[in-house]
């Protein structure tokens, strides 16, 4: 009986998905470091090994996860009161529940040709974080999640209005 031995294409390609398999199954194993996609998280406290009964540290109280609860539930109350797709509702309830002005944007309500957007973007800068909001229409139900902030101190690409009341 003749043994089928790989052509050397066969085990180049074998050699050169090696590592690839290698990092994957690294990647799922117990106590393993974020793959590089995943935002890494900084906390103050060290990771506790795997098997550890201490839970995981939670998010500073002035960072953007830590805030993302309040500011999930502000944008809720609003969209469930009154289904708004004006920005200043939701800024305005944002800044009584605490969030500063300074550190918000808000796309346009309107349209370049003066019709009602199909939604709207609001945000929240935390430190490099921003606490980014969507509502309208179009968007099967609002939607809060974590964002990085941009290099220039931003929070939203594009055209974004004055807070300017």
């Amino acid at each position: 009986m003749r043994r089928h031995q790989p052509s050397r294409g066969s085990r180049l390609l074998l050699l050169a998905l090696s590592p690839v398999v290698v990092v994957t199954l690294a990647a799922c194993a117990p106590g393993s470091s974020p793959a590089p996609s995943e935002p890494a998280t900084s906390s103050a406290a060290a990771p506790r090994p795997s098997g550890s009964a201490t839970p995981t540290p939670t998010a500073a109280a002035d960072s953007a996860e830590a805030r993302l609860p309040d500011f999930t539930s502000v944008m809720d109350a609003v969209w469930r009161d009154s289904a708004s797709v004006k920005g200043r509702v939701y800024v305005d309830a944002l800044v009584a529940a605490g969030f500063p002005k300074k550190a918000m944007q808000v796309t346009e309500d309107e349209t370049s040709i003066g019709n009602p957007a199909d939604s709207i973007q609001f945000s929240v800068r935390i430190g490099d974080e921003c606490l980014v909001g969507q509502v309208g229409p179009s968007v099967a139900k609002p939607t809060a999640l974590v964002m990085p902030g941009l290099a220039d101190g931003a929070c939203l690409l594009g055209q974004t209005r004055s807070i300017d009341w």
